[in-house]
């Protein structure tokens, strides 16, 4: 039952988000242009629930020509894009995608499609609900986690999910968001944390 609450509540918060942050929207949009050329919005592909892929919307914080798949080099991050991230602003877009009905405000963090296509059956509970603009793992500790932490957060937040949850993880958030730890992963991080996961369904699948 509370899941078609919690997709009405969604809908509702991000159309008030989107009426209150329409000009901040509009000013960091504009900034990111005039900084640097490019798109202001940055999109990519990731998995959302029941494993249903979709393009995530962040404001751009890299250079447009960055290529975030070169593990040769690191990401070429702009002077308004560090802030943007360490901030969370970058993450504002994401209302849109709330409203498409691809995300919830809360639920575990959207990963590219290589997370999901190592995970172990365990771990694929992950996809069972919206993912969020934050979560459970997000609250507790952001990237200082490891991956498989990470994981074993976000099922404990679908296997307990309630409206007293969300409320916990939207306080736990604010104050992770005011400490200013562990905002962002590397794409040689991302890059880490994949090789762990394959290496742990090896290990699974060996066992069989």
């Amino acid at each position: 039952m509370y899941k078609y609450i919690k997709r009405i509540m969604d809908i509702f918060i991000s159309i008030v988000l989107l009426i209150l942050l329409a000009i901040p929207l509009l000013i960091i949009g504009i900034a990111i242009k005039i900084e640097s050329k490019g798109p202001a919005i940055f999109k990519q592909i990731r998995t959302g629930k029941d494993a249903k892929e979709f393009y995530l919307y962040k404001f751009r914080s890299m250079e447009a020509a960055n290529d975030v798949h070169n593990l040769e080099e690191e990401n070429k991050v702009t002077k308004l894009g560090k802030f943007i991230r360490k901030t969370s602003l970058d993450e504002l877009p994401q209302i849109f995608n709330i409203l498409k009905g691809d995300m919830s405000l809360i639920g575990p963090r959207p990963w590219i499609p290589e997370y999901y296509e190592n995970f172990t059956e365990h771990q694929k509970k992950r996809v069972k609900v919206r993912p969020g603009i934050t979560g459970l793992a997000q609250a507790v500790g952001r990237n200082n986690l490891s991956v498989f932490e990470k994981i074993d957060y976000d099922i404990k937040y679908i296997e307990n999910l309630s409206f007293i949850m969300d409320m916990k993880v939207i306080f736990m958030t604010i104050k992770t968001i005011f400490k200013r730890e562990g905002y962002e992963i590397s794409k040689f991080g991302i890059d880490e944390e994949i090789k762990q996961l394959k290496d742990n369904l090896k290990k699974q699948e060996r066992k069989k």
